[in-house]
């Protein structure tokens, strides 16, 4: 494995066989097997889970790592082609990026959507401009539309707690007074279908994932043996349900329009995810969401602080996953 992108560049075997990976560096710990390995990261985006998880990872494995937070003690960094730097950055990616993966064994990266042009965001323009100019094993610490590592950690965490593997997966739009980018949405809907799970996409009028992110989910589900179907009818998509996995995303009928956005959210403050939301779920049904999460919000007190919320467990998994990628990057077995 050369790179880390997108669980969708591994075939399911693989993905099982590096879970089981994961799972055997926490019975038998190698506090040594990354000696003198040194990871890079660069977040163009705030962090607090990728960026601690990811740290702790590599020194429990015997490596180093270094943090750059453009602007953040170093130059701001332009990602743009043919950008006109007369601005506040004062470096380029195309010179800052092969800096930085020379001195480092692997370099992890983190840009978000612009948010503005969906088609160039479905495309991830800006990060594969960025990583076609590092020649290192290369991490998506979360791009436009994946985030990988999230996703594995998900499916890691539903291994842990007995989520049948042809179990109903709910991923569920919450609400956000604010756009965010459909980076987890489209990981956890892709990591539920390759799974081979019956997956429903939950989510209001206007919020519909695109076209090309349900069709990738269908493809891995076809392979799994899984589904995929989306619906608005909350009752009937909660029926029977194993995971409600409540995440926030932009609307996507008006992606980039924040005006429209704002108008078409504004109404929908019921979607908070409450303790009646399981009523028709299964008995053991739990709760799972990337965090961060805006209590009483997104998700209420009632089911954050419960039983069914395994988020913590989730964030957990960041590190035991994550620690799995790097072994199999760096020590290459």
């Amino acid at each position: 494995m050369k790179r880390f992108l997108d669980l969708a560049d591994l075939g399911r075997e693989e993905v099982i066989a590096l879970l089981e990976l994961a799972r055997r560096l926490t019975r038998s710990p190698e506090p040594h097997a990354l000696s003198g390995k040194i990871l890079g990261l660069l977040f163009l985006n705030p962090s607090l889970r990728t960026l601690a998880s990811f740290q702790a990872g590599m020194a429990r494995l015997g490596g180093t790592s270094f943090v750059i937070t453009p602007g953040q003690g170093t130059w701001q960094l332009e990602t743009k082609r043919g950008a006109v730097m007369d601005g506040a950055a004062a470096e380029h990616v195309r010179e800052g990026i092969p800096v930085l993966a020379s001195y480092c064994d692997a370099l992890g990266i983190r840009a978000f959507a612009d948010g503005k042009d969906l088609g160039a965001d479905l495309a991830e323009t800006r990060f594969n401009a960025m990583a076609g100019l590092v020649d290192k094993p290369l991490i998506n610490l979360e791009s436009a539309v994946n985030h990988p590592c999230q996703a594995l950690a998900d499916w890691k965490t539903m291994d842990e707690v007995g989520v049948p593997r042809d179990g109903r997966f709910v991923l569920s739009w919450a609400y956000h007074p604010r756009p965010l980018p459909l980076a987890v949405p489209a990981a956890a809907l892709h990591m539920a279908a390759l799974r081979g799970m019956q997956v429903v996409v939950l989510r209001p009028e206007g919020f519909a994932l695109p076209k090309a992110l349900m069709d990738k989910a269908r493809r891995a589900a076809e392979l799994s043996g899984g589904s995929v179907r989306e619906t608005d009818e909350r009752n009937e998509a909660l029926s029977g349900a194993h995971i409600i996995y409540a995440k926030e995303w932009s609307a996507t009928s008006c992606y980039g329009d924040a005006e429209a956005d704002a108008a078409l959210r504004a109404r929908l403050a019921g979607w908070c995810v409450r303790n009646d939301w399981f009523a028709r779920a299964a008995a053991d049904c739990r709760l799972m969401h990337c965090l961060p999460v805006r209590r009483n919000v997104a998700v209420a007190d009632e089911v954050l602080d419960s039983g069914r919320s395994i988020v913590q467990l989730e964030a957990y998994n960041r590190l035991t996953a994550q620690m799995a990628v790097l072994y199999r990057l760096l020590k290459g077995i």
